[in-house]
């Protein structure tokens, strides 16, 4: 691995630089920008005369203790803001809707690495990963040749880190422990610099490298050695599965679990609804050996869900290997997506049963509201009630969920035909009916109506990972003896 330490002088200033010439050289100049805070579509670094590319190391000769040029500033500081009258929301530009979202730091694209960029912004919206990962005890992180799942989980936890100060981050680190733990996300294009990757492929590894660092959440004593991570605790469900031989009656049905950390809606020709397609694979048929027969034979398989976990990721199956042109093809259908989701139809009679408390709250909150409106009707509209929030999670199973409903929380997006090609996106809740649009470094405020337009049909932007937060009862002072006995 060829790494050179070199000194990148830039007018007054010079930085000592580690320099590992197979990344693309982009990462290189976003190592700068982390530094000097100039952007690398303005810099301009020379050696010798010699100008360095953004896709290749060609005729740029290194050697250790090189001193290297830096040319290009910094951006200038935006204009101050006048003073003005009030301005209501619905008579804000972009530009003032965007400083009153208080928006969230964009990520620096790389060279087509999107994809990681809309998975982290997607997964930094949960609270509890995002206080997990920042709690992290580093240990041998900070170690040259760490273990990958450490020297990633440290780096997320320097990435939100900086994403909680910065307006623009760059994901230098996090890009550069990806690539030595999965050479494959360092593949590099026939055109040069890296090649386009699959979303949801970064997503499970980052999610699998994290279940194996971070330690479940623990309040009074709940769950105490029942998860091993934080991420079977709050990602994870599990499946009663029943399977049976359809070939003959003389073999006994077996029962069994399964554990899952994300559903898979697959699309057919027929399917228009996410949850028509969850419902759907529920039961499905399956060829295995019957130790009866002493044959192959068809059974047919049953799942249900027994256990809900806080967080429900579902990923839409779009994409399939084309092996005439040897792409993974995209299916572009329209499929639809809630934004509240109720995955009670989905769990065990035993599940549903423990649910209905919850939902009966719910039911009596949703009630309660009408009288509330009422009153507000008549002039009250200034007093308000401070809200609490009921417990989302049984009280023996903390991470799970107790009602089946979720809320819409983030949506990653690909636009393209394949997932070798394209771009990805992250589109984020941030409160309420407030989204934001995560596209690389630019982020932007967007409606609930643009959210819903990205159900697919077309070349525009499609769901492909869903990610489901708890939907939160919301309580006053005055009800919350009542909702929560």
């Amino acid at each position: 691995m060829p790494v050179y330490k070199v000194k990148v002088k830039w007018g007054k200033d010079t930085f000592p630089v580690e320099v590992n010439t197979d990344d693309s050289p982009v990462l290189f100049k976003a190592q700068i920008f982390t530094l000097t805070g100039v952007l690398p579509e303005r810099q301009k670094v020379m050696i010798k005369g010699v100008t360095l590319k953004d896709d290749d190391w060609t005729n740029f000769k290194l050697k250790d203790n090189a001193t290297l040029l830096l040319m290009g500033s910094k951006e200038e500081d935006l204009p101050k803001e006048p003073v003005e009258k009030t301005v209501f929301v619905e008579d804000m530009n972009e530009s003032e809707l965007a400083t009153a979202y208080d928006l969230p730091a964009g990520l620096k694209n790389l060279g087509n690495t999107c994809y990681l960029n809309a998975t982290v912004q997607c997964l930094k919206t949960v609270p509890e990963l995002k206080e997990a990962i920042q709690s992290y005890q580093e240990g041998s992180a900070v170690v040259a040749g760490a273990p990958i799942p450490d020297a990633i989980t440290s780096a997320l936890k320097d990435l939100f880190s900086l994403m909680d100060k910065e307006t623009t981050t760059v994901p230098v680190r996090l890009l550069r422990v990806l690539h030595m733990g999965f050479p494959r996300f360092a593949e590099q294009s026939e055109h040069g610099g890296y090649a386009q990757q699959d979303a949801n492929e970064v997503w499970t590894e980052l999610v699998r490298m994290l279940q194996q660092k971070l330690p479940p959440k623990i309040e009074n004593g709940s769950n105490s050695g029942k998860y091993k991570s934080i991420i079977d605790q709050y990602f994870g469900g599990t499946f009663d599965v029943e399977l049976k031989c359809d070939e003959t009656e003389e073999e006994s049905i077996t029962h069994s679990n399964e554990q899952f950390l994300q559903l898979s809606c697959f699309i057919s020709q027929e399917l228009r609804y996410m949850h028509s397609g969850l419902k759907s694979k529920m039961q499905e048929k399956i060829t295995k050996k019957s130790l009866t027969l002493d044959r192959d034979a068809v059974y047919t398989k049953t799942s249900k869900i027994s256990r809900l976990p806080a967080y429900l990721t579902i990923q839409f199956v779009r994409f399939y290997f084309k092996e005439k042109e040897s792409i993974n093809a995209k299916i572009l259908k329209d499929v639809k997506f809630p934004m509240e989701f109720d995955a009670f139809d989905l769990c065990t009679p035993k599940l549903q049963e423990k649910l209905s408390d919850a939902r009966n709250k719910f039911k009596e909150w949703e009630d309660a509201q009408i009288g509330v409106v009422k009153e507000k009707n008549k002039g009250d509209c200034n007093k308000q009630d401070e809200k609490k929030y009921a417990p989302y999670s049984f009280e023996d199973d903390l991470g799970s969920n107790n009602s089946g409903y979720y809320t819409l929380q983030a949506v990653l997006t690909h636009k393209g035909r394949s997932s070798s090609s394209g771009h990805y996106v992250g589109w984020i809740r941030l409160s309420g009916d407030k989204w934001v649009k995560c596209d690389d470094d630019e982020v932007s405020p967007v409606t609930m109506e643009e959210i819903l337009r990205l159900s697919g049909g077309g070349d525009w932007h499609c769901a492909y990972v869903l990610l489901y937060g708890p939907r939160l009862l919301e309580i006053t002072q005055k009800d919350e003896k009542m909702v929560t006995e």
